[in-house]
């Protein structure tokens, strides 16, 4: 920031006046021309594979080919005390749904198990039976929700005495906006009281805690406006779930920057009597740190447009947009607020005791500690980390969305039902699709297929009849399977269902079959494909891009080397000590299968924030000490703020445990781990061990040894 521009903002307290005022009329027109962000969130596609995926080109093959059967099914499953109570108590809810037609034109079908081809509907010995009810209408309409809920409103009366719940794709997609919007419903005002007393406690003063909420709130309002704005134009998605660790990241970071930017304002008031030259000072001495830690943040966020999945894809520009709101509201209205409040901003202390307060002993001590052993600092930290990273053993990943959710559903309960009643196999059938361009098949090549797919390890039974599109050119073959369908053994069933239908297709004479596989668990083998090509392009980009921002920052070529390998490490203790507590201890069913990359982009992306900090003040430090005592000052100097600024990270996070979803709570509580790893393990003790190691070499080849200055030295604020 140039001082001339400094100077045009917080010249004197007049003119930070106008700079809080102007950010509040931004703000407010922003907010009175864009629409709500409730409105403009799109969860639609949120949880699917690439478009060009085969699960997904199934899908367009059915709509098209089997038109009849478009709609969203609700499955209800009704289990009675015996066959004869089930049977009478379907007759009652199958009459209940037709008469509700005439009133809700939404429901458009019912199939029973009395319809053709219903029979794999209700069990051998009668006692449990299940009614497709296809719906039309958007899944992600208000309107489609409130079908469902009459729906199962009248089941519930008309089932009478037995057990009955609706589940199915219906179900799930009205019980998943449920879930979040309860979530949603505490995680602001979780988020505002947690930040708010540990602001408290650290600051001691309610006008600085104040102050730094406020940044917080004009950062949040302007990256939702302009992103509804955008989002209302089509440039990019904003979901549920990108809208509520939105709000737990500008917490975390908008208090981190307010954090850094005051502690640096008190170091100058020590020295400058007037206040707004003290703010300059502060800002030039922040700037580089808070500017190159916005960039990591953005460039890392914005690397997940790199991957073809569209739920990462859909972070990015959001988040991005939130994090440069929250680093230019750091740069402009923060400071420009503190210098409103004058002499009161920390009330009820006074300015001079403030600026004379003194670095806490602590620091002290973990920089004598790390002077005096750093072999056995670095030793100890390592060994640390390693055991953290030997919780992945009982690592694995989960694709079951639906159990995920840590609130009883009545989509859960009635997939549980189907499952003890039918067999796991029946909570998702795959669909084989066999397409003959050319000429229109006969019904014993049709058989010819479906018996080979019923040969296949895992397969369950595959219907007696395949479906055949209006024109015969495209017979659909529904398999169900023995086990789970969203389990890693299903999935890689997958690929064996295509290519024996193929070979099948080849030998009954259909030239030029053209195959796909649809289905829940076609859905999930597609996802688990495009993910595991996605980990490892948005991984290496962000490490090249970390690295890039670090060696520009140290103007070094080995710093960036052993400082990407401490983010590497953390991030495998992390991932690992989450696994141990989530699935070995807890018993999840595994880790949500994208938690993984996102805590690795969150995880390296925030945690380079502290390196960046406790590196900027070190190279600072150098123009005036050796190394060591560089590292000294630097580490006594960014110790508290790091810390403060770090458990006020983690604690936002932490909110995230708060939430009824599975992959939100396994998240949130990897980023608080992660978060205090940085804070007070990483940061603290292995980094400055490994540059107390390497001595004047740890920013090679940039010169590291002590530049001639006065006695007095310039203080870097």
């Amino acid at each position: 920031m140039t001082s001339r521009f400094m100077n045009a903002l917080f010249g004197s307290r007049r003119r930070a006046g106008i700079v809080v005022l102007l950010w509040l009329i931004l703000v407010g027109a922003l907010a009175s021309a864009a629409p709500a962000l409730e409105d403009v969130e799109n969860n639609a596609g949120a949880n699917d594979p690439p478009s060009s995926s085969q699960s997904m080109q199934a899908a367009e093959l059915a709509a098209r080919q089997f038109p009849r059967n478009e709609g969203t099914p609700a499955i209800v499953v009704v289990r009675g005390a015996d066959a004869a109570a089930t049977a009478s108590a379907v007759d009652r809810i199958v009459t209940s749904i037709d008469a509700a037609k005439a009133d809700n034109p939404s429901i458009a079908a019912t199939v029973t198990a009395n319809n053709p081809g219903g029979d794999n509907l209700r069990t051998t010995d009668g006692d449990s039976e299940m009614i497709i009810v296809s719906l039309t209408g958007d899944p992600t309409d208000e309107m489609f929700h409130n079908t469902v809920g009459d729906l199962r409103e009248l089941v519930n009366e008309a089932a009478g005495a037995a057990d009955a719940a609706v589940t199915g794709p219906a179900g799930i997609a009205t019980d998943t906006v449920e879930v979040f919007s309860s979530g949603d419903r505490i995680l602001l005002l979780g988020t505002i009281l947690l930040v708010a007393i540990i602001l408290l406690v650290i600051y001691r003063s309610p006008i600085l805690v104040l102050v730094a909420l406020a940044g917080v709130g004009v950062a949040m309002r302007l990256a939702e406006t302009a992103g509804a704005m955008m989002s209302d134009a089509g440039w990019f998605d904003i979901s549920s779930q990108t809208a509520s660790i939105m709000t737990v990241l500008l917490f975390g970071v908008g208090t981190d920057y307010a954090l850094i930017v005051t502690a640096r304002y008190r170091e100058a008031l020590a020295e400058e009597a007037d206040r707004s030259a003290a703010m300059m000072r502060a800002l030039r001495g922040v700037a580089e740190a808070i500017l190159s830690s916005v960039s990591t943040i953005v460039l890392a966020v914005l690397a997940l447009l790199a991957a073809v999945s569209p739920a990462l894809r859909g972070f990015g520009p959001y988040l991005a947009l939130g994090v440069a709101s929250m680093g230019l509201v750091a740069f402009t209205f923060t400071p420009a607020l503190m210098l409103l409040f004058g002499g009161k901003l920390f009330w009820p202390s006074a300015t001079k005791a403030v600026a004379s307060r003194a670095t806490g002993k602590l620091w002290d001590r973990i920089a004598d500690l790390v002077d005096r052993s750093p072999k056995k600092v670095l030793a100890s930290t390592l060994l640390g980390l390693l055991v953290m990273t030997a919780g992945l053993a009982d690592y694995r990943e989960s694709y079951d969305f639906i159990s995920g959710y840590r609130i009883d559903t009545q989509s859960e309960s009635g997939q549980n039902m189907i499952a003890d009643a039918f067999g796991p196999g029946e909570i998702a059938p795959s669909t084989v699709y066999v397409t003959n361009p050319s000429e229109i098949a006969s019904s014993a090549d049709w058989n010819d297929i479906a018996r080979d797919l019923a040969d296949v390890e895992g397969v369950a039974r595959v219907g007696e009849h395949p479906a055949l599109s209006v024109d015969g050119s495209t017979a659909a073959f529904q398999v169900t399977f023995t086990d789970n369908p969203y389990s890693p053994e299903a999935m890689d069933r997958v690929d064996t269902l295509a290519s024996t239908a193929q070979t099948a297709a080849n030998s009954a004479g259909i030239d030029d079959a053209q195959v796909l596989v649809g289905g829940e668990t076609a859905h999930s083998a597609d996802i688990r494909g495009a993910l595991s090509r996605d980990n490892l392009v948005v991984a290496t980009l962000v490490l090249l891009i970390v690295g890039a921002v670090l060696a520009l920052l140290l103007r070094s070529v080995l710093a960036p080397v052993y400082l990407i390998g401490t983010l590497v490490l953390s991030f495998t203790a992390t991932l690992g000590l989450t696994t141990f507590i989530t699935v070995t201890m807890l018993g999840d069913e595994g880790i949500g299968n994208r938690v993984a990359i996102y805590i690795f982009v969150f995880s390296v992306a925030l945690g380079v924030d502290y390196t960046i900090f406790l590196m900027s003040r070190y190279r600072q430090e150098l123009s005036t000490y050796p190394p060591r005592a560089a590292l000294r000052v630097a580490l006594t100097r960014s110790g508290g703020v790091i810390s403060s600024a770090g458990l006020i990270l983690a604690a936002t996070f932490a909110v995230l445990t708060t939430q009824p979803i599975r992959e939100l709570f396994q998240f949130g509580l990897a980023m608080a781990i992660g978060i205090l790893l940085d804070t007070f393990i990483v940061r603290p003790l292995l980094v400055p061990a490994i540059i107390r190691l390497l001595g004047s070499r740890a920013l090679w080849p940039s010169m590291t040894e002590a530049r001639a200055q006065p006695a007095i030295r310039q203080s870097h604020v």
